[in-house]
């Protein structure tokens, strides 16, 4: 392998042997190594290119020779070859073989064997329509089966000149990958040479449009992914804030509890423990036993401030905006589940009173003939009575004044 990044092997054999390994890579998989040596032969190409100055933007496609015409191909095979390469930044990928197949293009158009509504189509700022890029693609396509076409045929037409020639006896020689054709079969080689660039064109164009909509997609999978990263950093700054808060909240409500407001009876209660030796002498006899005040629950950002208020004036700003009802002792979810079980023994002393009520004694039948005499007596004696009554009672009796009874 050393001999191929020689300095003294030929453009033609450096070119040739990369033109190889580039054609085997469209039919099988190369291995990494085979793909690197690729590229490297490819990059010794596009140096001695840059040393001979075979191409020149001064220069038109007729002051290109023949047999270098072929050299214009050597960023789109290093454009190919890139995309073979295994790589975990498929990102930069993508960018190096975009940047090989703009410079490939650029290159050609440079000696107008692109179409104008091509370069235009590259060069759009902003995306073209889905009728446009229609058109675009189908004139690509009628290009592409028309350069095709002209390969095949000059490849027959090559094809039956050499079996012409060796039925003459003739022979042709082959040297560094040039052919020595007679003159009138140069400018065949030079059709196909101009036909094999315009199908890779084609395919460039084809190749430059999906790349720029994998990049796209590319970056925005990135940004997508660096946003929820730095969504997770924020929500575990946020978690650890709440948790430092609520621990601070327990313990402020935990002290609160014994906190006494009364000055006086702390100052009782102070003086109490000192003389039981349950709390030690602080300063002098003029010491001020009044307890310190407890810290005020906060709410918000204030919450979660590191130490505590040391001012007045932080103490008070610290309680701008603080909630002004009484905040909830439980949650929804807390709150619904004692509703279920209200209803619960609710629906369980409604199922015990309509089984008491079942099976109480006045539900019972009563057996023929049991007690029903006596119920009929009392009801005769009972109604024999009123008649009584109203005989010797008569209606209007008991109106002591003058006004008729209505």
């Amino acid at each position: 392998m050393g001999e191929e990044f020689g300095e003294d092997v030929p453009l033609p054999a450096l070119f040739e042997r990369a033109a190889d390994l580039y054609n085997l890579s469209q039919t099988t998989i190369l291995s990494e190594e085979q793909v690197k040596g690729a590229i490297k032969l490819l990059e010794s190409c596009q140096e001695k290119i840059e040393q001979l100055g075979l191409f020149s933007a001064n220069e038109e496609k007729e002051d290109i020779s023949t047999a270098d015409l072929k050299y214009l191909l050597v960023p789109y095979y290093v454009a190919e070859l890139c995309e073979k390469l295994p790589s975990s930044d498929r990102l930069q990928v993508v960018r190096t073989s975009l940047s090989h197949l703009r410079a490939f293009i650029r290159r050609c158009d440079n000696y107008n064997l692109v179409p104008g509504g091509e370069i235009e189509a590259l060069t759009r700022d902003t995306p073209a329509s889905a009728e446009v890029r229609r058109i675009e693609k189908v004139a690509r396509f009628k290009r592409q089966r028309a350069a095709e076409a002209k390969l095949q045929e000059l490849k027959e037409r090559k094809e039956r000149w050499r079996r012409s020639t060796q039925a003459a006896g003739k022979t042709s020689t082959l040297e560094h990958g040039e052919e020595n054709l007679p003159d009138e079969d140069d400018e065949e080689e030079r059709e196909a040479q101009f036909a094999q660039l315009s199908l890779v064109l084609c395919k460039a164009f084809d190749q430059v449009d999906m790349l720029k909509k994998e990049e796209d997609m590319l970056i925005a999978v990135q940004e997508l992914r660096s946003k929820e990263g730095n969504d997770a950093v924020a929500r575990g700054v946020l978690e650890e804030r709440q948790a430092r808060a609520e621990v601070w909240h327990k313990q402020a409500a935990a002290a609160s509890k014994t906190v006494i407001r009364d000055p006086t009876l702390a100052a009782a209660v102070y003086g109490k423990d000192v003389i039981e030796g349950r709390a030690p002498v602080i300063g002098n006899i003029y010491h001020d036993p009044r307890p310190q005040q407890s810290k005020p629950l906060l709410f918000g950002p204030a919450s979660v401030l590191q130490g505590g208020l040391s001012t007045e004036r932080e103490r008070m700003v610290a309680e701008v905006f603080q909630p002004s009802h009484r905040l909830p002792t439980m949650s929804i979810e807390q709150a619904g589940l004692a509703e279920m079980e209200m209803m619960r023994k609710w629906n369980e002393q409604n199922a015990r009173l309509r089984d008491e009520a079942n099976s109480s004694w006045h539900t019972e039948k009563r057996q023929p003939g049991e007690e029903e005499g006596s119920d009929d007596e009392s009801a005769a004696y009972k109604a024999r009575a009123w008649d009584d009554w109203k005989d010797e009672n008569p209606r209007g009796a008991g109106n002591t004044s003058s006004k008729p009874v209505r």
